[in-house]
């Protein structure tokens, strides 16, 4: 399993570059000029040839050489050092110098990947982005080069014209990283508007995985194709009146025409599922990489019976096992977008953050109530693959800005690049705020102690700090009072209720909009939503 995604890269989607002699051997097209090469692990190299034809792969002073066998070669160079000095990577084919590939650079490679927040360009957002308008004016980032993935993937500089039209997302994350890591940047990026996580999964691996096996088996349990049937039906109907008044008033139909359905384990959007991981990434897989950047979650999973939870688990381990990388980083950007206030909307990063609001909502209007895989909610479920994924660390953006496609995507990039800085680099960024840890009582009160609080608690926009709530053992939900407090030296939050003595159950900002809840830390990153039994 573990280089399945070479295999299939060489064998069905890369385009070769062509040799002197013939066919005698190939490489894979996305070793192309321009491109970075990992520092600091093995990197592979690989292509096709005649069974028998010997291949030398030179560069960085390393000579290494193998035999085609079965139609394709591969073999790997030792771990290298971080380069910004452009080289030159020689390969001979039985003994000839037939292919070179220049402008060669060593440093960090990642890849993008998921729906339109990712797929969006860098001209489009810059419009209504001051922070990425900067970055779509530089006329090169010379440290910095770009691939996006398709069958045939070849690397390009980053001048303004692919700038412009490479992820709004991705690039300022990379853009970020070359800054403060100080070597080449190198961005992979397979992005599609509007779908769903099962479309990016390996095939194979989704037939394989248990965890999708079981979470179909389940749903069938009580799945009911007649019912369903029906319900196509209704809105097929419906689909159709809107197509024929569409017709008549010269206008396009909202909406897109209902899927049949087919039953569990299906496509419940009509594409293929593994389809755009065969069209987009299959052709990087094997590339050795740092890490995935992902940003998709509207579109759900797309599979009957299995939900984007249980989809993004299934679909990490299948990335890691095509990459042969049982430990690579996978960065997934919370969605929903925004939906919380920031400390201040002076800062470019939260300029568009919602405004914060005094009065807090009905207390039954919290999302609280909901059963585990079963979350209406993505941000909170995307907080518990981060807790249950090892190496997988969500980009919290409660406090970027709302809305579908948030225009500040420079924001975005910088947060994921802070989370990468701190979780796979270890260096010193802030990059979360405070994450409920544990709590202990006191006569009736709850003390709640949180990570990523080094550097304190702080309350923002009112002297009262808001947003907690608690439950009894009946499950009868109330507005908390909270203060800021201290236990054993430690930053702390007390938390009561004169209505619940003995609380069985504690909240904080458990509702999708959320600007009512101001609770920080004092790097000015808000604290992550969270609900817990504390009987």
């Amino acid at each position: 399993m573990m280089y399945r995604g070479i295999v299939f890269a060489i064998a069905f989607l890369s385009v070769f570059l062509v040799s002197s002699h013939g066919f005698a051997a190939d490489v894979a097209s996305l070793f192309s000029d321009h491109m970075v090469l990992q520092r600091d692990a093995r990197v592979p190299i690989w292509g096709t040839g005649a069974d028998g034809a010997r291949v030398r792969v030179s560069f960085a002073g390393q000579s290494v050489s193998t035999v085609c066998a079965d139609g394709v070669w591969r073999l790997e160079l030792d771990p290298l050092t971080a380069s910004a000095d452009p080289q030159t990577m020689t390969i001979e084919i039985d003994g000839r110098r037939d292919i070179q590939i220049n402008d060669v650079l060593v440093g960090e490679v990642w890849v993008g990947s998921g729906q339109s927040n990712m797929a969006g360009n860098l001209a489009r957002y810059a419009a209504k982005d001051p922070e990425l308008a900067k970055l779509a004016s530089v006329e090169t980032f010379a440290n910095m080069r770009l691939l996006r993935g398709g069958p045939k993937p070849t690397w390009t500089l980053a001048n303004q014209e692919n700038v412009g039209a490479f992820s709004a997302l991705c690039f300022p994350f990379g853009e970020r990283l070359q800054r403060d890591l100080k070597v080449p940047i190198g961005l992979m990026v397979g992005a599609v508007g509007g779908t769903p996580s099962g479309y990016w999964i390996p095939e194979q691996h989704y037939k394989d995985s248990g965890i999708c096996k079981s979470a179909i088996d389940e749903f069938a349990k009580t799945y009911d194709h007649d019912k369903a049937m029906k319900t196509y039906q209704k809105q097929l109907d419906n689909w159709e009146r809107r197509v024929a008044k569409a017709k008549e008033d010269g206008t396009k139909p909202r909406g897109r025409k209902p899927i049949e359905p087919k039953g569990p384990g299906s496509s419940s959007r009509g594409g293929r599922i593994g389809g755009l991981y065969e069209t987009y990434i299959s052709s990087m897989a094997g590339y050795r990489i740092r890490g995935v950047l992902w940003d998709q979650g509207e579109g759900r999973s797309g599979v009957v019976g299995v939900d984007q939870y249980t989809m993004m688990k299934a679909l990490i381990e299948a990335w890691r096992k095509e990459w042969g990388q049982a430990e690579m980083p996978f960065l997934f950007v919370q969605k929903t977008s925004g939906g919380g206030c920031a400390v201040s909307n002076r800062d470019p990063m939260t300029a568009q953050a919602d405004p914060f609001v005094d009065a807090l909502p009905d207390v039954k209007t919290l999302q609280v109530d909901v059963a585990p895989g079963r979350e209406p909610l993505d941000r909170f479920m995307y907080q518990r693959l981060m807790h249950d994924v090892d190496n997988g660390w969500m980009i919290p953006v409660c406090d970027l800005g709302s809305g579908i496609h948030p225009t500040n995507k420079w924001a975005y990039g910088n947060r994921a690049a802070a989370v990468a800085l701190s979780k796979v680099y270890g260096m010193n960024v802030p990059a979360y705020g405070p994450m409920f840890r544990s709590y202990s009582r006191d006569d009736g009160k709850l003390i709640l102690e949180f990570d990523c609080a080094n550097s304190g608690l702080m309350v923002a926009h009112s002297e009262t700090l808001q947003g907690f709530a608690v439950a009894d053992k009946d499950g009868q939900w109330h507005w908390a009072d909270a203060k800021l407090s201290t236990t054993d030296g430690r930053a702390a939050v007390t938390v009561w209720s004169a209505d619940v003595r003995e609380p069985a159950r504690v909240c904080y900002a458990f509702a999708d909009r959320r600007a009512w809840a101001n609770l920080f830390n004092k790097d000015g990153l808000p604290a992550l939503a969270f609900i817990a039994d504390v009987d």
